[in-house]
């Protein structure tokens, strides 16, 4: 039977002390960690001396390198455009159209102290640029005590993505401004194009450096995109027609000055200006003097009227060549018999042209032509101007040859420019490749009187009416203006079959706006022009396709005839009686 003592706590027992095997693992366990402690303790001491050196190596870069070297930036994001600012101005059109501007890109470098294996990086390298030669960029990252090398300048997104990927020590990126160009070689001898420095090398991006360069405000030129388009386009076909070499175009507000386009083909790419022959570059509008034929005739017969040796009355004996030791100065379009001022403009006649500046002489013709501009270089924007060329000594027969466009070479800005000033009331308005502030009158000079401005506006109007430009006349715009076709200067002497064939009119010629000159270098022939590659044929046409593109564009639609623009442009040609010559010797 179980009783209560059975469940009654029994006294706790004495526990046994544990035996001596218990005490010697203790020993080990504490052997064991009073080692680990001192292998930490090294450990902990090689990582700091680590660190310090690699610190120590970070603070050496970040010292011993300019500022320009910084390792690696961050391009702004493309909506984060207000925190970037470009290093050289906006360039834009006279609408606003932007023609150049800058945008941040990556430029890639090295520091051969920090790479590894030259011969490797550089075979990595070279497959995502593969313009760069893996040799010799090994090469020059093996180089001792060098620590900077440029590798490649303004890389692309992809470009500098695709470098990041290879994970080599030792290349970095700095952040540069690459120019771009949005149209291209459109307006290249305009605009210009600056150098992977950012610094102006052509154009107008040479011309005002110094404003453009850390500008804030756009530079806004003259130029009208929407007319360089149609400009280059009609130029370009023509010298394509009549298989020629080059070509120069140009259109000018006559009131202003402002160059509103310019052409000269061949251009180049400003994006790549390197790519393109070095001659494409050359400027033929503002660089190129040229010996101008029968369009000078323009400032020959405004010099006569405006001098009074002439009226549009007078008439010149042009029945027979003009010789000059053994040279004879003969008509293209001989009439063989006495001619009258408009005649002489209309039919184009040289010997005409000389007869009447004979009149003038030596020192009034030079004094004109220095009144007009034709003897200094045009001062416009651009670094690319040529100096006109014209005799030192002036004697008659320099007379003779600059009455009909030669011995005096000039640019067809210089031409342009002129012209302006003979249709646009006799003031001679600076060229510009800037857009005039609205409202402000553009500076000017009155040289001639507005009596012979408007003598020259019918006769240029006659000429396109009746004489050597037809192919030029284009209903309802009212074009006047004159031919010119030049044989080349060619050592020394004249190359006949290398012809500079040229046209330079005004519209409406009534009241003129523009003036717009075509140019057409070395064309040839064709059976369509029947073998011809003269001014009337070669530019005429392509001055008619111009205007009639542009006049929409520019507010001036087709006007029909009215009595008034026909008693602005009627011309007096019947010639003097003999009284009436007699009283005009006196």
């Amino acid at each position: 039977m179980t009783t209560l003592a059975a469940f009654r706590p029994r006294a706790p027992q004495p526990v046994a002390p544990p035996p001596s095997r218990a005490v010697r693992l203790e020993g080990a366990a504490k052997q064991v960690l009073e080692s680990s402690r001192g292998r930490l303790t090294l450990t902990a001491g090689v990582f700091a001396i680590a660190f310090a050196v690699v610190g120590m190596r970070l603070v050496d870069l970040a010292t011993s390198k300019p500022a320009m070297e910084a390792r690696e930036f961050e391009l702004p994001r493309a909506n984060d455009s207000a925190g970037y600012a470009a290093d050289r101005a906006d360039i834009v059109d006279r609408s606003g159209a932007l023609v150049a501007t800058s945008v941040p890109t990556a430029s890639l470098y090295a520091d051969p102290r920090d790479i590894l294996d030259p011969h490797e990086a550089a075979t990595k390298l070279a497959t995502i640029l593969p313009e760069i030669k893996s040799a010799d960029l090994a090469a020059r990252l093996s180089v001792e005590g060098r620590s900077f090398v440029w590798i490649r300048r303004n890389l692309t997104p992809r470009q500098q993505y695709e470098i990041n990927r290879l994970g080599i020590p030792g290349f970095y990126f700095q952040r540069e401004d690459k120019r771009i160009y949005p149209h291209g070689s459109l307006m290249a001898h305009a605009v210009g194009f600056a150098d992977v420095d950012g610094k102006g090398l052509g154009g107008v991006e040479q011309a005002v450096e110094s404003k453009i360069k850390g500008g804030r405000e756009p530079i806004q030129l003259s130029i009208d995109i929407r007319l360089q388009h149609i400009v280059r386009q009609e130029l370009q076909t023509a010298i394509g027609e009549f298989n020629a070499i080059g070509g120069s175009s140009l259109i000018m507000d006559a009131r202003t000055g402002e160059i509103l386009s310019m052409v000269s083909l061949p251009d180049f790419d400003p994006n790549a200006p390197g790519a393109a022959p070095a001659d494409n570059r050359f400027n033929r509008n503002t660089l190129g003097v040229y010996e101008m034929g029968s369009t000078f005739k323009t400032f020959t017969i405004a010099m006569a009227l405006d001098a009074g040796t002439a009226t549009m009355r007078s008439s010149f004996d042009a029945r027979e060549p003009i010789r000059i030791s053994r040279f004879a100065i003969n008509d293209d379009h001989a009439q063989k018999r006495w001619l009258t001022v408009p005649e002489v403009y209309k039919h184009s006649s040289n010997i005409g042209a000389a007869k009447i500046a004979l009149e003038v002489g030596a020192e009034g013709q030079k004094s004109f032509m220095r009144k007009m501009g034709m003897l200094d270089p045009v001062q416009l924007e651009l670094p690319e101007l040529g100096k006109p060329r014209y005799p030192r000594d002036w004697r008659p027969i320099n007379v003779i040859t600059i009455a009909f466009g030669h011995g005096l070479s000039v640019t067809p800005i210089h031409l342009a420019s002129g012209v302006a000033t003979v249709v646009n009331g006799g003031v001679l308005h600076p060229p510009t490749l800037l857009k005039r502030k609205e409202g402000e009158p553009a500076p000017g000079r009155q040289v001639l009187k507005a009596s012979t401005s408007d003598g020259m506006r019918r006769l240029m109007r006659l000429v396109v009416e009746e004489g050597t430009g037809k192919k030029a006349d284009a209903a309802g715009y009212w074009i006047g203006g004159k031919t010119g076709t030049a044989e080349k200067v060619s050592r020394g002497g004249y190359k006949k079959s290398a012809r500079l064939s040229s046209f330079i009119a005004a519209f409406p010629i009534y009241d003129p706006r523009y003036v717009v000159i075509v140019m057409v270098d070395e064309p040839k022939g064709t059976k369509k022009s029947f073998g011809f590659a003269t001014g009337g044929w070669v530019a005429a046409p392509v001055v008619r396709r111009i205007v009639q593109r542009m006049g929409p564009l520019v507010g001036l639609p087709p006007t029909e005839e009215t009595p008034e623009i026909r008693r602005l442009l009627m011309v007096d040609s019947q010639p003097q009686t003999k009284e009436e010559k007699r009283v005009a010797a006196r």
